[in-house]
């Protein structure tokens, strides 16, 4: 399938500060791409040079055009490049109602009253916000405006709607309401998504695939399942999810820690200093037996409802091991236990190996 938006050997630096470092990424249409890190990774410098509020030093980037043939966005100021920009504020007219607001963009394009009319009618009915087109926002909630800002960038019908930190001025219950909308709406308006994210489970929960950045490069691109269990390299595996990572040593295809050999089925390929990564829904813990894996002492316990988390601290091991299990919490603190997992669950990754950008 021919890339909708072709993003290649992107850089830009600001003084000293390399914000984007020889950035490559294709994104399919209709795909909700996210692209994830931490603060200053980059991402939001990347998703300003696709709408044009900045130059790249190096690089291109192109868009396929409505005639199947690909044009650089580059060459276009930002108010002619196909492609709608969603502001972290919302930036809502307050002085306008939410049609007003809805239909401004569409009429400084000169649109006829009658087109206007009938595309603002047709995205309030995909928005669910019929019954506000009188309201203003400041009468609004916050998920309301949310829609509103998404209603005015969608009723241009752009190729590409970029979408900086859509969620961040949202309450935890609305945000994942809206998740769920986001997604839904994507998939309606038929229109490719590109979201900045650094919240892991709004990514998760919403992109078919995630870049995930740092320090402007490009670490992995994945679906969220891949990018979980089998992250690229170690910052990957420690941004995403939660987990334990054990240091240790791989020679031939065995991984060693703590004097013994653990189990892991992906250790070729890796040589010398690595640590091994486990989710904590891999790890089973059992009383203290001979055949465990590692053996330690309960230190801490949660109950969610439906399932619980422990805390194993292992001797020689910096940080706790942590086990998810179904149900209440069956061990008590102070306890000593075993650790086990199947060697298929567990990830091991070099230590201070390059970034890898998968195609």
């Amino acid at each position: 399938m021919t890339p909708l938006l072709s993003i290649e050997h992107v850089s830009k630096a600001y003084d000293t500060t390399q914000a984007l470092d020889d950035v490559s990424i294709e994104i399919q249409p209709n795909e909700f791409f996210a692209l994830l890190g931490p603060s200053g990774c980059g991402k939001t410098t990347l998703l300003r040079s696709i709408a044009g509020f900045e130059d790249p030093d190096s690089g291109a980037i192109s868009i396929l055009g409505d005639d199947g043939t690909s044009m650089s966005l580059l060459s276009l100021p930002p108010n002619k490049r196909p492609v709608n920009l969603m502001f972290q504020s919302y930036a809502l007219f307050p002085h306008m109602n939410v049609r007003k607001n809805i239909a401004y963009g569409l009429e400084r394009e000169g649109l006829s009253r009658s087109e206007v009319d009938a595309r603002v009618a047709e995205v309030l009915e995909t928005v669910s916000l019929v019954d506000k087109a009188k309201a203003r926002p400041a009468q609004l909630s916050g998920g309301q405006r949310q829609r509103v800002a998404l209603a005015r960038a969608i009723v241009k019908r752009p190729r590409l709607l970029l979408l900086d930190e859509p969620l961040s001025a949202l309450d935890r219950k609305v945000r994942v309401e809206m998740q769920l909308e986001l997604k839904r709406l994507q998939h309606e308006v038929g229109i490719t998504f590109v979201v900045v994210t650094h919240d892991q489970e709004e990514a998760m929960s919403m992109a078919d695939r995630i870049a995930v950045m740092h320090d402007g490069r490009v670490q992995q691109i994945a679906d969220p399942v891949t990018l979980y269990s089998r992250p690229a390299n170690v910052f990957v595996a420690d941004f995403i999810g939660s987990g334990t990572l054990l240091p240790g040593e791989v020679s031939g295809d065995t991984f060693s820690a703590l004097e013994r050999r653990l189990p892991c089925n992906n250790a070729s390929g890796v040589h010398g200093p690595a640590v091994l990564m486990l989710r904590p829904e891999s790890v089973r813990v059992t009383p203290d037996d001979s055949d465990a894996c590692l053996r330690g002492a309960v230190i801490e316990t949660h109950f969610y409802g439906g399932s619980s988390i422990t805390a194993i601290r292992v001797d020689g091991v910096e940080q706790p091991v942590v086990a998810r299990s179904a149900g209440a919490p069956r061990y008590s603190m102070g306890e000593e236990v075993g650790l086990l997992w199947d060697a298929d669950e567990a990830v091991v990754l070099a230590v201070g190996g390059s970034s890898e950008t998968p195609p």
